[in-house]
């Protein structure tokens, strides 16, 4: 049995098919056993992968973008997540929301766990005709204390995780206005990824994981989240069992988990996000970023 260790930046529903392929036994019937963590801070994932420690880091792919000619090589291989697992939580009804209100508002937004968040929130202002300079962010702050203003008082829309936006919602602190799983359209979200040109070993372990995930989702969206509610609960313990059982099925519904392969379309929507964000000097093709081999069955 060969191990494959995972450098993750996080623990969330999005990354679900993973946790479904362990627990079914997808991996080890690709002779791979899958082991996962999460490293504080994020960015030690980087370290991990170097120094092999990690087959493979889990997030964002503005990572491996942004390094792009850059003196190291990341190659995105998988995905896991084709949506981003956000919400816009505001103090209006979701009927009253528009984006073009959102010029000269406060809008919170987490930045300590990465780009993501802050890159796909103005990419969607830029879609939506709103120049994201004329929207006042507070994102230099951790995700837990911004909830914490926000519910206090403090802004006018909060950029947080689905769970957590719902649990706010559920308490009577703001109304989820955008649920971006179900309007923010496809994104490469969450990819697996790995440092230096794979070689032809490497690259036929990466096919053999992309196989096993692909199965995961494949089972995902075969059963309906009240079929595994015991295994949701178990594996995500800091929230309650019905909201995930309803989350699951709207990211189930909404093209969250589709294929491991990394879609096209998608991709280059989000390269003019990260270019736009300054992280390249411009959007990078397909072809030259993305290992498409693991994936090509």
């Amino acid at each position: 049995m060969q191990t494959f260790h995972i450098s993750a930046t996080g623990h969330s529903l999005n990354y679900l098919p993973e946790y479904v392929a362990v627990d079914q036994g997808f991996f080890e019937e690709e002779g791979l056993k899958v082991t996962a963590e999460v490293p504080s801070p994020w960015d030690r994932v980087l370290d991990d992968i170097g120094t092999g420690k990690a087959q493979a880091a889990l997030g964002g792919i503005w990572v491996p973008s942004m390094f792009h000619g850059r003196g190291k090589r990341y190659v995105p291989f998988a995905q896991v997540a084709a949506r981003a697992p956000l919400a816009i939580v505001g103090r209006e009804r979701p009927e009253d929301f528009e984006w073009a209100a959102l010029a000269g508002r406060t809008v919170s937004m987490k930045g300590s766990n990465g780009a993501s968040v802050g890159l796909f929130v103005k990419m969607l202002l830029r879609e939506n005709g709103v120049d994201p300079s004329a929207v006042n962010f507070v994102q230099d702050l951790d995700g837990r204390m911004l909830t914490d203003l926000f519910t206090g008082g403090m802004g006018d829309y909060l950029v947080i995780d689905f769970p957590s936006a719902v649990t706010i919602e559920a308490a009577g602190g703001g109304h989820v206005v955008q649920p971006l799983p179900v309007t923010g359209g496809n994104i490469p979200w969450s990819v697996y990824y790995s440092e230096g040109e794979p070689d032809d070993e490497r690259r036929e372990t990466h096919t053999r994981f992309a196989r096993a995930l692909a199965r995961g989702m494949d089972w995902i969206l075969a059963h309906d989240a009240e079929d595994y509610r015991a295994f949701l609960a178990a594996t995500f313990p800091r929230f309650a069992p019905d909201l995930l059982v309803k989350l699951t099925n709207i990211y189930r519904a909404n093209g969250m988990w589709t294929t491991p392969r990394i879609d096209n379309d998608a991709y280059q929507r989000w390269q003019v996000g990260i270019s736009d964000g300054h992280l390249t000097d411009a959007p990078i093709p397909y072809g030259a970023l993305i290992d498409q081999r693991p994936t090509a069955a």
